[in-house]
């Protein structure tokens, strides 16, 4: 898959699909689809065009929406779903100023050379969210490239979207959240030193560094662990705080890998999380924490038939 970054000098015709693809959902997957199928028909270079960061976290940084997946989870699902090319445009102060048709001008036919163009059935483009499907389908009669909405894609009786998505994770539905996605939702990082607390009351744990310091859910999970030389090693995780060892508030995230002894530092996971076992609490003792821990890692063996 190629990747380039900045505003757009393309070579070769594009055919494009447009927006942030945080998770990417069943919506998403079904733009794929139908973008690579008609990247054909047109002659064209499959690509999605997304952008860094979020346009909320650049206009309304506190109140921006928690994110689903860093630029490289959002990079790796893309890989494995056959994306051919991605391009990322940053999202900054003159980026956003672009009118509508300054975008499909500068961005869309001078920058990716577009034979073909397929948003969302809800897509907004330009400053002020000026444009719609509407006018781009106008612009690109008159430029010289088709566009074409998807219809809006429902997976558990739901419509399929980032939003969704979050709320099924704050609430602790992880079932939902896998519908929605195709795949249970997952986190990647490098396992890095941490402060040997698990090795020390016999819960040894590998720490995860978290591209975020907002992830879209908390708590203790049963988990299914990627990367090591054995697919879908089982384990448990704890995503939060740590209250009742730090006071810090930045989170964490922690996984015990059952029937494990390997030094896996720096080494790069992605943590799957399959079954929601409780709230983070903050205990009154470390014996009543390591107590808790011990009833966690029952309960997620159990869930994931681990003797």
């Amino acid at each position: 898959m190629i990747i380039t970054h900045g505003w757009p000098r393309a070579t070769r015709p594009n055919a494009i699909t447009i927006g942030n693809f945080d998770g990417v959902h069943l919506g998403h997957q079904a733009m794929l689809a139908r973008l690579t199928a008609r990247a054909v028909a047109f002659g064209a270079l499959p690509t999605v065009l997304t952008f860094e960061p979020h346009p909320r976290e650049l206009f309304t940084p506190h109140d921006a929406p928690t994110r689903l997946s860093s630029l490289r989870e959002k990079m790796e699902r893309l890989r494995e779903l056959g994306v051919a090319h991605v391009h990322v445009c940053p999202f900054d102060r003159t980026f956003a100023a672009l009118s509508a048709e300054a975008f499909v001008q500068r961005i869309l036919v001078d920058g990716l050379k577009a034979r073909y163009v397929l948003v969302g059935d809800d897509f907004r483009f330009g400053a002020k969210r000026a444009g719609d499907i509407e006018l781009l389908a106008r612009l690109g009669n008159d430029a010289g490239f088709s566009a074409e909405s998807l219809p809006t894609v429902e997976a558990a009786g739901q419509r399929a979207s980032s939003t969704a998505v979050r709320i099924a994770l704050s609430g602790g539905d992880m079932a939902l959240a896998a519908q929605l996605l195709g795949h249970p939702y997952s986190i990647s990082g490098r396992v890095i030193g941490g402060d040997q607390l698990g090795r020390k009351i016999g819960y040894p744990t590998a720490n995860i560094q978290l591209k975020h310091n907002r992830p879209p859910l908390k708590g203790i999970f049963a988990v299914r662990v990627q990367g090591l030389s054995t697919p879908d090693w089982p384990g448990v995780a704890s995503l939060g705080t740590r209250p009742t060892v730090h006071a810090n508030g930045r989170p964490t995230l922690e996984v015990h890998l059952f029937n494990f002894n390997q030094s896996i530092y720096r080494a790069h996971l992605r943590i799957e999380f399959l079954h929601k076992l409780r709230d983070e609490q903050k205990f009154d003792s470390l014996d009543a924490l390591i107590a808790q821990i011990g009833r966690d890692a029952l309960e997620a063996r159990t869930l994931l038939n681990v003797g």
